[in-house]
């Protein structure tokens, strides 16, 4: 399939547009990368996405779609014969990876993102707590995934699924949270089976050329700070 009919429009630091790379990486999709600039947001991208005005967008054929995890299940469903499959084929573990995913998106990333912008210390500590309960959750439900069978790598067996990519979209971010706070959130002791995964996913053949660097995200963090910093 040529690159001209499957664009995606997004920007390199967004965990979501890197959740859409992944799917794509991992189907084998070639396809184009569009940079959305945001100064001021592009034509295409408020055409295509009128509802929300928000990457990343994927457009196949001249049709948009939009929001990080549908994109990634459009992307499994369209490009399913002969590649391997992103979301599980039983229904209940297909339903747990959603869970989790979701929780991902709805708990664990929000309390990440707040830390940076917290009003005062106890605030602070209260959403590192939070952040470090979620991972310990996490840490037991891919101990619970992973003991169905014997070297399973993935939340998704032995290649990477849905809720690793959910998940593994937001680890460069993780690290320039531990960076920033001087929290170590991720270790051997407390989630020694996350640590060992994270290094496993970062290295995968679908997510090692499009995985930002840390250093570049937090110094793109600090720039973002910078402009949003009150005058």
């Amino acid at each position: 399939m040529a690159k001209s009919e499957v664009k995606l429009l997004g920007a390199w630091p967004s965990p979501f547009v890197l959740r859409a790379r992944i799917a794509l990486n991992i189907k084998s999709v070639d396809y184009e990368f569009l940079e959305e600039t945001f100064q001021p947001k592009s034509q295409l991208l408020l055409q295509s996405n009128p509802v929300y005005k928000k990457i990343p967008v994927l457009i196949h054929e001249n049709k948009p779609i939009c929001e990080s995890l549908i994109i990634v299940q459009y992307v499994d469903d369209v490009w399913s014969s002969g590649r391997p499959s992103i979301l599980p084929a039983d229904p209940y573990d297909r339903a747990i990876a959603r869970f989790w995913a979701t929780y991902v998106d709805d708990k664990l990333f929000p309390a990440m993102k707040s830390i940076a912008g917290a009003k005062g210390e106890e605030e602070r500590k209260r959403l590192i707590k939070e952040v470090e309960e979620g991972l310990a959750l996490l840490e037991d439900a891919f101990n619970k995934i992973t003991s169905k069978g014997n070297n399973k790598l993935f939340f998704g067996g032995d290649q990477i699924g849905y809720l690793d990519i959910a998940f593994g979209s937001l680890l460069g971010w993780l690290r320039v949270t531990e960076i920033t706070t001087g929290v170590k959130l991720f270790d051997q002791v407390n989630t020694p089976g996350l640590v060992n995964w994270a290094e496993r996913f970062c290295a995968h053949a679908a997510v090692k050329d499009v995985m930002p660097h840390t250093h570049k995200l937090l110094e793109f963090a600090k720039t973002l700070m910078t402009k949003l910093a009150p005058i």
